[in-house]
């Protein structure tokens, strides 16, 4: 938690343009609109870092969840078709004109990640008798595809479609400000608070089927509530960040080698090391080529790309 603090003070601090402490907390305390600075601070970081760490938040245990889940150390928000559902929503409305501005973005992103999501849960028969992570996974791929090509053929045939939607895929955080802030609070810190009362269960489905359901856990019921929970958030995140790749791999990770596999610790680990990744990551997207600045999901994925590497070369991939 002071590393998060410290992260979201660098995030308020440091940019394109350093304001001093001072100037940021007079923004934060006695804010003068005519002053360039306190703007900046007021209405544009502020609301950035904040959004940062709601997303990461979101992501980190949206990915902890997967991962037990599935009992794949390799398991993230991706594997859903959730990212591929809130592109093809927004491509969609963007080419439809039903798109205003990033709220109207968030909508549709948000619904298309949501209904893909159902769709990958209903076909790996998560809502049945049993639920198949293997099925669960390779549906949520095949749906990826079919979305992807859905949205590739919009992009090809609309160049309209293409200038706007091209802002919004890459996964970034720059001019995000405080229209989302409450909007994704309100859904994310719920379903947070939710996903920290599952983690005694989360233990139980980790152990397997049989295992499971040996201690007395309902299994079905953790696997629907989980998977709903994992729902809201990646498409809470994804429509207010885009999509942004590896993150709810990696926290969830190194929550893990430094707590073992006690979810009841994996998963608030995960929370607040996805945050500050997310939070770190935005920060040096700002200052690394000056004066424009870096898509957040490219950082991200330089991050996680070589994690992914690691670990599928360590030859450790057993199930969990």
């Amino acid at each position: 938690m002071p590393v998060l603090a410290l992260l979201g003070c660098a995030g308020i601090l440091i940019g394109s343009r350093v304001i001093d402490p001072a100037t940021a907390w007079q923004a934060l305390t006695a804010f003068d609109r005519a002053d360039d600075a306190q703007l900046i601070v007021r209405e544009l970081r502020v609301p950035r870092t904040l959004l940062a760490m709601l997303v990461g938040a979101a992501l980190g245990a949206a990915g902890a969840i997967m991962q037990a889940l599935t009992r794949n150390p390799l398991a993230e928000p991706g594997l859903l078709g959730i990212n591929a559902g809130a592109g093809a929503a927004a491509a969609t409305g963007i080419g439809l004109g039903f798109t205003v501005g990033a709220f109207g973005h968030v909508l549709f992103a948000f619904a298309g990640a949501a209904i893909a999501a159902v769709l990958v849960a209903a076909l790996g028969g998560a809502f049945g008798a049993g639920s198949d992570p293997v099925r669960l996974t390779l549906s949520g791929a095949a749906l990826s595809v079919v979305l992807g090509a859905y949205t590739q053929a919009l992009l090809i045939n609309y160049p309209s479609v293409f200038e706007d939607f091209r802002f919004w895929v890459v996964g970034s955080l720059q001019g995000r400000d405080w229209e989302l802030v409450p909007a994704a609070a309100a859904v994310i810190i719920p379903t947070l608070m939710v996903a920290l009362l599952l983690t005694r269960s989360l233990n139980a489905a980790a152990l397997g089927s049989d295992l499971g359901r040996a201690l007395g856990a309902d299994l079905r019921r953790t696997w629907i509530v989980s998977a709903l929970v994992v729902i809201v958030l990646c498409g809470a995140a994804t429509a207010a960040a885009g999509p942004i790749g590896f993150l709810g791999l990696v926290a969830p990770l190194a929550a893990r080698q430094l707590a073992g596999p006690d979810y009841r610790w994996i998963v608030p680990l995960s929370m607040v090391g996805a945050a500050a990744l997310l939070t770190a990551a935005d920060v040096v997207a700002r200052v690394v080529t000056p004066p424009a600045e870096t898509r957040t999901a490219i950082l991200m994925a330089l991050i996680g790309a070589p994690v992914f590497i690691a670990v599928v070369r360590r030859r450790r991939l057993v199930r969990l």
